[in-house]
């Protein structure tokens, strides 16, 4: 059974399959070749990163530096975009800015990661301007970042829990007395941290009971993404792009 839609951006039949940096287990990761290789393979969720250079110019990378995958060099945010542009994602593929991706890809709904504090009124400022908030949910592993992204966008905005409002979850799963907050409408979450399980039958019992969708990253390999679809997760974030879209036509779940 699905999980009642609290915002459009979840308005989706059955579970969401989420294309993880545009599925970075080909060696393209948060490119416009990678993303568009995910929207002809029937993606139509991607998850991205954004960081802030020295000039506000908001890019679709993960990493706080240009150095494990790309032949540039340097933190984003100490460099102009004028400098980050010229860097090429192995060895060809250039960094795209997240406004880019929002006009090449009309069709497309963003779970963007606001990497650092520097990235976020940017982003919010380009979900405004674009009208995009039915396309993009924000989230952070800071709590606090993803809190003060809702305060200041308002209820338009979709967000998910940072890793404080993820704990709180858990320990409501567990029947133990704990904040969570009303605002966000997804728990997005590791199968396990540190050895301890996250996603199990209570916890997704008690984010559905709350109108939350439950959204697991980074999920690799079939008997995994099987097992997290039989406990009712609402969305499977993937590097594995094609594993992914097997397995769900296997369930009768792709669309």
């Amino acid at each position: 059974m699905s999980t009642p839609t609290r915002h459009p951006y979840l308005d989706h039949p059955g579970p969401i399959a989420f294309a993880h940096r545009g599925g970075a287990a080909d060696g393209l990761e948060n490119t416009v070749t990678q993303f568009r290789r995910a929207v002809e393979l029937g993606y139509r969720y991607i998850e991205t990163d954004v960081h802030a250079t020295a000039d506000g110019r908001l890019v679709a990378f993960h990493d706080d530096t240009l150095d494990r995958v790309t032949d540039g060099a340097g933190r984003i945010a100490d460099l102009p975009w004028e400098d980050v542009r010229h860097a090429r994602v192995a060895g060809h593929e250039p960094l795209p800015l997240f406004e880019e991706l929002l006009e090449e890809f009309p069709e497309v709904r963003w779970n963007v990661d606001a990497k650092a504090e520097p990235a976020l009124r940017p982003l919010l400022d380009l979900i405004a301007r674009t009208d995009s908030y039915d396309r993009v949910c924000v989230g952070s592993f800071s709590e606090a970042r993803v809190l003060r992204a809702q305060r200041l966008a308002g209820p338009r905005l979709a967000t998910s829990f940072g890793t404080r409002g993820v704990v709180g979850l858990r320990l409501r799963s567990w029947g133990l007395p704990a904040a969570v907050r009303r605002s966000a409408v997804a728990a997005q979450v590791p199968e396990s941290q540190s050895g301890v399980p996250v996603v199990d039958r209570r916890f997704v019992r008690a984010a559905h009971a709350r109108g939350l969708h439950v959204h697991v990253w980074t999920i690799n390999e079939p008997e995994r993404m099987h097992r997290l679809l039989d406990l009712g997760v609402d969305g499977i974030m993937t590097d594995h792009i094609d594993t992914l879209r097997e397995v769900m036509q296997k369930r009768g779940v792709w669309f």
